[in-house]
């Protein structure tokens, strides 16, 4: 068997706490199904979400990452995922130099899209899957 066909992704995702974390939420509360890969963060804007953060959890070997935040036009702090979308254009050339730029996801899910929810962390770690473990793992980790 080879490393990929047993592997399982680790993703971390920052969810904005008025919609993207109310959308898990409803995911949750409407018994949508998805894959429990996802370790969640819940953030006040996805604004607040530090691209360091980001780079950090990629080289502690995490699988990839997930930003989620309100959709444009509908952020509760007005301009936040505006300025969240500046930040990971920016992180994103970044990230193509290391190769991980595939790695790193931005999605707008509001509150009332439980079932949208569900469709992101379905695609988000089937994407990862086809990537495979992170090349940049610590060697030293369990």
């Amino acid at each position: 068997m080879d490393e990929k066909s047993d592997f399982e992704p680790r993703i971390l995702g920052f969810l904005c706490n008025w919609c993207s974390y109310a959308g898990a939420d409803l995911a949750g509360v409407s018994r949508f199904q998805y894959p429990p890969n996802v370790r969640i963060i819940r953030v006040m804007c996805s604004s607040r979400v530090d691209p360091m953060y980001i780079v950090k959890a990629l080289t502690d070997g995490i699988d990839g990452v997930l930003v989620a935040g309100c959709h444009p036009g509908d952020c509760h702090y007005i301009e936040g995922n505006y300025r969240a979308r500046r930040r990971m254009v920016a992180l994103d050339q970044i990230l193509e130099r290391y190769g991980l730029k595939d790695r790193v996801f931005l999605e707008w899910v509001s509150a009332s899209e439980g079932k949208r929810f569900a469709e992101v962390i379905t695609h988000v770690t089937e994407e990862i899957k086809k990537l495979g473990p992170n090349p940049h793992k610590k060697k030293w980790e369990i």
